[in-house]
């Protein structure tokens, strides 16, 4: 039994009155209760911010963004739980910018502890720390946080409204409530009624206790259920941002400088002017937009303008900028965020009874490269208001970014945010939206879908940094004695907190070292460094951020060392590891048993394996590899994870192999490279990704000891850092090479 009012004073607060015809049953609060954002149509009453009843089942607001990943299967799961509603009577709309769906799941990811350790402990509540989300109005799809976010907050929608439209029926029918039972959308007593013909009467009936499901009675959670948007999107009906289609409609690209963060000195508009089509050439400050009776006519006109860039603040090409990161190591580390032992102690007894090894990694910059360019429809009306139609991951910060550029108040812009194809933390930033205001903003009465060429996206992107790491171990009896790890790099955190919110947090920069310094490896002797780099270049959170360098340096050395010390790869990290933390060794074991590790190697055959444990959920990996006359085939894959509650394996699934391909893509292509200021990579040719041809077969395990019940790990990000590493180590039982530096196709030779 949860006691609503006890939630009431810690973290919820009941909503008793009528909202807009509808009634609300509570909203995730602290300090104030957010408003209930929805608005009732002309067949469905809006019951919380979370929960429409329509005349032909439910409608689930998802608080976060869909990019793919499938959080609005998994949340309108958890409503449908409670509300006791048939899966086929569901469907799933995102939420407009609101207040009410801030991401309560940020508070898990605030911490600069490992997460190994976190995860270990019971649950504490802690007021301040909880608001925080709220009162910063974090609407923010990201961090792996959409299900730690929502697991308690969807359900207690969804009970809530269970049992206050019980008690209406009960009122109707002159019973108790607890006399009656819900099934399939309705309440079964003497008489039976559906959701919708009770939604408006349980207004004033909000219950002071709400029974969530005991998970033993669960229908949908932990199981593999059937997506909400599988339909769609296979028969090519979804919907997506680059889709908006308006009448009377206008299309048009941007062309920025391509020196990041330079001023534009100034452009001639005749070419494009003189081509048919095009409607208007509009200065944008730092580029120009060309707006033209369709998109392609915009994009080819936008490349005759003649434009004379100004340069940007960092150096001018990709070994300038590397010679910038390296110069951080003589500068005093940002971080130290693990000091165990007296590692120089260790290191300096020297080879005399064991050895010393030091080992230099390098990885480039990367861009997102979505599937789906970035795009945005805005159309600023008669009245004074504008709508925006953007796929985005921060819808708030979105909207409120296009009022400040057109200098309206936030309350004049709808944002509608469609799915979108694909975001890997690089649809963060309200650029598209915030440039299609101001181009809707010169032609007012029009809407204007702007829509971004490959080549512009790559880049304007926000790229993953690069970054350098060294590390020095010693082992003495075939056992690591030591380890320290340095990385140098620029800061993603301070870097883009300070462009998207104004102001970099003060403290270690955690996220530079994530991924090096947090994983559960039992060193008796362990440091890790992290050293901020000067450098301007504009940066983005990439999927699983640091972790997805640091995961290449730790397990490429840990590797070096299980060489260096005789031993099987696999076996030196299950020693260091075993009394550390059960679940993460548990996953060790699970991908040996699954790969067949200890079997006899294949002739022409390499195996790699590598391990981290981010966003609150170990992943190990195992990769095969083969050498065949047309190059390397990355030929088999196997991942065991272990995210605490699975609440739905089949997306896990789909997660993990999803972030391995990613991770693999970058890998073996994946390198954003500068000359004279400018991005070299302009589109896929320069920038490929794995194809199906070339990406292995997958075999994933989903385990489910890692923390109390109640811990959820990430599954959109943790399966991205083991990737790199695990290639990098099965090239290197394949070859005897050893790559210290990405991508991979400069030193090795793959298949097609």
């Amino acid at each position: 039994m949860a006691s609503w009012k006890t939630i009431t004073r810690r973290s919820f607060l009941v909503l008793g009155a009528a909202v807009a015809g509808g009634a609300a049953f509570g909203a995730w609060k602290i300090a104030e209760v957010p408003a209930n954002p929805l608005v009732p149509g002309p067949d469905s009453v809006p019951l919380n911010p979370w929960v429409i009843i329509n005349a032909d089942g439910v409608t689930v607001i998802a608080p976060r963004a869909e990019m793919g990943q499938g959080i609005s299967t998994t949340l309108a799961a958890l409503v449908a739980e409670e509300l006791d509603v048939d899966w086929q009577q569901v469907r799933v709309l995102h939420g407009p910018p609101a207040q009410a769906y801030f991401n309560a799941g940020f508070v898990d990811r605030m911490s600069n502890e490992p997460d190994f350790i976190v995860s270990q402990r019971p649950k504490s509540h802690n007021a301040i720390l909880a608001a925080v989300p709220k009162i910063l109005s974090l609407q923010m799809t990201g961090g792996s946080t959409g299900a730690i976010g929502g697991f308690v907050q969807m359900r207690l929608a969804g009970a809530g409204a269970r049992e206050a439209l019980k008690a209406a029926a009960a009122k109707r029918l002159g019973v108790a409530p607890d006399t009656l039972k819900t099934e399939g959308g309705k309440v079964i007593g003497e008489k039976t009624f559906t959701y919708a013909e009770l939604a408006a009467e349980a207004a004033d009936l909000v219950p002071g206790d709400v029974t969530l499901r005991d998970p033993s009675t669960w229908r949908y959670v932990g199981k593999a259920m059937p997506r909400l948007d599988m339909v769609a999107k296979s028969t090519g009906t979804e919907v997506f941002g680059i889709d908006t289609w308006l009448p009377g409609m206008k299309f048009a690209t941007v062309r920025m400088n391509p020196r990041r963060g330079g001023a534009m000195k100034g452009f001639d508009p005749a070419p494009a002017l003189a081509m048919p089509g095009v409607a208007q050439v509009i200065g944008l400050g730092s580029g120009i937009a060309v707006v033209a009776d369709n998109t392609w006519t915009a994009m080819q006109a936008a490349e005759a303008v003649k434009i004379d860039w100004a340069e940007a603040d960092y150096p001018a090409d990709t070994e300038a900028m590397m010679t910038r990161i390296e110069a951080a190591f003589a500068t005093r580390p940002d971080s130290r965020m693990r000091d165990d032992g007296d590692v120089e102690a260790e290191l300096a007894k020297g080879p005399v009874s064991g050895a010393v090894i030091e080992a230099e990694y390098r990885v480039p910059f990367l861009a997102h490269a979505a599937m789906e360019p970035l795009n945005a429809t805005a159309w600023l009306k008669e009245d004074g208001s504008l709508e925006v139609w953007c796929g985005c991951q921060a819808p708030i910060m979105t909207r409120d970014a296009c009022a400040a550029a057109l200098r309206i108040d936030a309350e004049k812009v709808t944002l509608h945010v469609p799915v979108m194809g694909g975001g890997f933390g690089g649809r963060t930033d309200p650029v598209p939206a915030v440039l299609a205001a101001r181009v809707a903003a010169a032609m007012p009465g029009t809407p204007v879908k702007v829509t971004w060429s490959r080549e512009e996206d790559l880049t304007q992107d926000y790229y993953r940094p690069a970054a350098i790491a060294r590390l020095s171990g010693r082992i003495e009896g075939g056992k690591a004695t030591a380890l320290w790890g340095r990385t140098a790099t620029p800061s993603v955190t301070r870097n883009a907190l300070a462009r998207l919110v104004g102001f970099a947090p003060p403290g270690p920069d955690r996220g530079s070292v994530e991924g090096g310094f947090d994983q559960p490896y039992g060193l008796p002797n362990y440091r890790y460094d992290g050293h901020v780099a000067d450098l301007t270049v504009q940066l983005g959170f990439w999927r699983s951020v640091g972790n997805s360098m640091n995961a290449f340096f730790l397990e490429s050395f840990i590797d070096e060392m299980a060489h260096a010390a005789g031993a099987d790869p696999l076996a030196f990290r299950l020693d260091l590891m075993r009394d550390t933390h059960a679940p993460s060794a548990q996953l060790l074991e699970n991908v040996r048993e699954m790969s067949g590790w200890d079997g006899l190697k294949r002739p022409g055959y390499g195996r790699g394996v590598a391990f981290c444990y981010s966003f609150g959920t170990p992943v190990a990996e195992v990769l095969e590899v083969q050498q065949t006359d047309a190059g390397i085939r990355l030929t088999r894959a196997w991942i065991a994870c272990d995210p605490g509650l699975a609440m739905d394996p089949g997306i896990v699934e789909a997660q993990m192999t999803g972030a391995m391909v990613y991770g693999l893509s970058a890998a073996v292509h994946g390198a954003i490279t500068f000359a004279d200021q400018q991005v070299v990579e302009r589109n896929f040719p320069d920038y490929d990704a794995l194809r199906m041809p070339t990406t292995p077969a997958f075999e994933v395990a989903i385990l489910q000891n890692n923390g109390s019940f109640g811990h959820i790990g990430g599954v959109g990000e943790p399966g991205t850092p083991p990737a790199a590493p695990a290639l990098a180590n099965a090239l290197y039982d394949l070859t005897g090479i050893r790559a210290r530096e990405l991508p991979l196709n400069r030193q090795f030779s793959f298949a097609g």
